[in-house]
C-alpha cells in the first residue's frame, strides 16, 4: 500500500468516525434566518414555531469530500471570544454545494502531493455574528488578548475591520481553512486557562495546530495575517501560495487580509445572511 492510499484511508477512516457521532448528537433550537437592509427574508428559515433548516442548496461538507479534516474552533473556548459561541451545535462544515464541490476538487489536488485541507469555519450563523460583535462592544472582557490580538487596542476590532455586523460566511459560501501535512498528526486539545502565546509566534511556540507553518495562527488579528504581507517569507509565504493557488483553481477569492478566508464565485446567496444552526439536523432535517 503506497503513503498516499494510506493517508487517505486513516482520513477517510477519521471522516467516517466524525460522521456517526455528530449524527447522533442532539440539536437545539433555532432562531428565524436574517438577510440584508433591503428586508427580504431569509431562504429556509421556517415558520416561527419550526427549527429553521438550511436551504437544499446547502450541504454538509463530509458528505461531498469526507477526507477534508474539520477542525471547527467556534464551538471551542478556543477561539478570540474565548467560549463556545451561539449557533453552533456541532463541529461540522456546512457549505452551498458548489463550494463544498470545489473543495473537493482542490483536495484531489492536494491529496497528490501529500497534503489535505482542514477547515476552521464554513457558513456561520448570524446568530454567531450577533455574539461577535457583544463581545467586541464590551472592552472589559479580553481574556484571549495574549493570544489572538496582542497589539490591537480592543477598541479599535470595529475601525480596523476585524469584527463587524454582517459576515460573507453567513451567505455560505465562504471558509477558512489551512494545509495539514499528511500523515495528519493530531492537534491537541486547548485547555482553558493554560497560558497563551502571541498567534505570530515562531510555529513551536504558538498554539499547537498540525497544519502546516502560515506565518501566525488563524484567527489572528494581526497584520501578519495578511496573505502577501512582505515580512512572510521562505516556507511561510511558500505553504501561504500553495493554498491560495490551489483554491483559486477552484474558484475561491482569498480576502487579502486573511490568509485563511476563501469565498467561492459566483456566490448562489450574495444577498441573503441566513441563521440556522451549525448542525446536522439543519441539512439532513429539511
Amino acid at each position: 500500500m503506497t503513503r498516499l492510499a494510506s493517508a487517505l484511508r486513516a482520513l477517510a477512516a477519521t471522516a467516517a468516525t466524525l460522521l456517526a457521532v455528530t449524527a447522533a448528537a442532539p440539536g437545539a433550537s433555532g432562531a428565524t434566518g436574517t438577510s440584508e437592509a433591503s428586508g427580504a427574508s431569509g431562504a429556509g428559515e421556517g415558520s416561527r414555531t419550526s427549527r429553521p433548516t438550511a436551504p437544499e442548496e446547502f450541504v454538509a461538507l463530509p458528505t461531498v469530500a469526507p477526507t477534508i479534516i474539520q477542525e471547527i474552533r467556534y464551538i471551542t473556548p478556543h477561539n478570540f471570544v474565548g467560549e463556545p459561541i451561539d449557533g453552533y451545535d456541532q463541529p461540522l462544515c456546512i457549505l452551498t454545494r458548489p463550494a463544498a464541490q470545489a473543495l473537493q476538487r482542490a483536495q484531489s489536488k492536494l491529496l497528490r502531493q501529500g497534503y489535505s485541507l482542514k477547515v476552521y469555519d464554513c457558513y456561520r450563523p448570524q446568530r454567531a455574528v450577533d455574539h461577535f460583535v457583544r463581545w467586541a462592544k464590551d472592552l472589559t472582557d479580553e481574556r484571549m488578548k495574549p493570544e489572538f490580538y496582542p497589539q490591537v487596542d480592543k477598541s479599535r476590532l470595529f475601525t480596523d475591520g476585524y469584527i463587524a455586523e454582517k459576515s460573507g460566511h453567513s451567505r455560505g459560501s465562504t471558509v477558512d481553512l489551512t494545509i495539514v501535512k499528511l500523515p495528519a498528526r493530531p492537534t491537541l486539545p486547548y485547555v482553558p486557562g493554560e497560558k497563551l502565546v502571541p498567534c505570530y509566534a515562531p510555529q513551536g511556540e504558538r498554539f499547537r495546530d498540525n497544519s502546516v507553518d502560515m506565518g501566525t495562527g488563524y484567527d489572528c488579528f494581526d497584520t501578519l495575517s495578511h496573505t502577501d504581507d512582505p515580512r512572510i517569507r521562505g516556507e511561510q509565504r511558500a505553504n501561504r501560495q500553495l493554498l491560495k493557488s490551489t483554491l483559486a483553481d477552484a474558484g475561491f477569492t482569498n480576502l487579502p487580509e486573511e490568509w485563511w478566508h476563501f469565498t467561492h464565485k459566483p456566490e448562489l446567496f450574495p444577498d441573503t445572511y441566513f441563521d440556522f444552526p451549525v448542525s446536522w439536523r439543519s441539512v439532513v432535517g429539511r
